[in-house]
């Protein structure tokens, strides 16, 4: 079973149990999920089944939108709500101007320092597991994209953000570096994912939606194609004799105005001639050839 959920993630659950639970459900065992929430987050999350997890690494490239509730005045050593406190000051003297030089600081290209309460790894162990043990290690800053930070609505202490932002951006991150830049402390206390690439928020679905409709048999109705994931990348409809060399593994010329789309690249999705997604073909700029980078048979 090939395709793509767009899950509305509950507040309290990981990541893993939601594709857990669809393997189990689905009887699928190839199943994963694109770009983690933290327990305490909501909202969009693409779980790809069978042949669609070979479309994760490119999914994960795609934007993502969130909605960020932050508290100023409060530190937690996990620097969301689920942590503990371990700072607390007065943000009272926190102004509208000030407010929007700090948000101006942190728009564009910026530099990261991964919370110690993470998944990534030291030595081969889980950070936030050596987190829970009282080790902290020294972690390496990464750069990060911030596409638009909009305010929604500032009552003080509490600001609401729209976020777009690219791949390895820390919300949490994110809200612990402006509360240090403004110098009470902050802490995430609220997010929500409402975007993930072409996933929006409107069309995804509850977890007890997605309960009901195995329970009915219907729940294969809900699964998108596995190219609905790429379709923000250019298209081309290959000729017969070039679906076989692409299947088979081979290089093709296409003319330049064969590869349709809105957005150009080193990368377009290749249909057959009665319109089934046969591969992701990449340009070999210097051999003015597109190879196949996956094939789907």
């Amino acid at each position: 079973m090939d395709g793509i959920l767009n899950i509305n993630k509950p507040a309290g659950r990981t990541s893993f149990s939601i594709v857990a639970q669809i393997r189990r459900l689905s009887r699928e065992r190839r199943v994963g999920h694109a770009g983690t929430l933290d327990p305490v987050a909501s909202g969009v999350l693409p779980v790809c089944l069978g042949k669609s997890t070979r479309l994760i690494e490119f999914l994960m490239e795609t934007g993502k939108v969130y909605r960020a509730r932050i508290e100023f005045g409060v530190t937690t050593d996990t620097y969301d709500a689920a942590g503990n406190i371990v700072r607390e000051k007065d943000p009272s003297g926190i102004g509208r101007e000030q407010l929007e030089k700090t948000l101006a600081m942190f728009r564009g290209e910026i530099k990261q320092v991964p919370p110690m309460y993470s998944a990534l790894k030291h030595e081969g162990q889980p950070l936030y597991r050596l987190a829970r043990q009282g080790i902290t290690v020294e972690r390496k800053s990464r750069p990060a994209r911030i596409y638009r930070l909009d305010v929604i609505d500032w009552q003080p202490p509490l600001l609401d953000l729209e976020i777009e932002c690219g791949r390895g951006t820390y919300i949490r991150s994110l809200a612990h570096d402006m509360g240090q830049q403004l110098g009470c402390g902050a802490h995430l206390k609220n997010l929500v994912r409402t975007r993930y690439g072409v996933f929006d928020i409107a069309h995804a679905m509850p977890i007890s939606e997605l309960e009901e409709a195995f329970r009915e048999g219907s729940w294969q109705q809900s699964l998108f194609p596995a190219d609905r994931a790429l379709e923000h990348w250019p298209a081309v409809v290959l000729a017969k004799g070039d679906e076989d060399i692409v299947s088979n593994g081979g290089s093709v010329r296409l003319a330049d105005d064969a590869v349709s789309g809105s957005a150009g690249g080193e990368r377009c999705r290749a249909y057959t001639q009665d319109g089934r997604f046969l591969a992701v073909l990449r340009l070999d700029a210097a051999g003015g050839e597109w190879r196949p980078e996956k094939v789907f048979q």
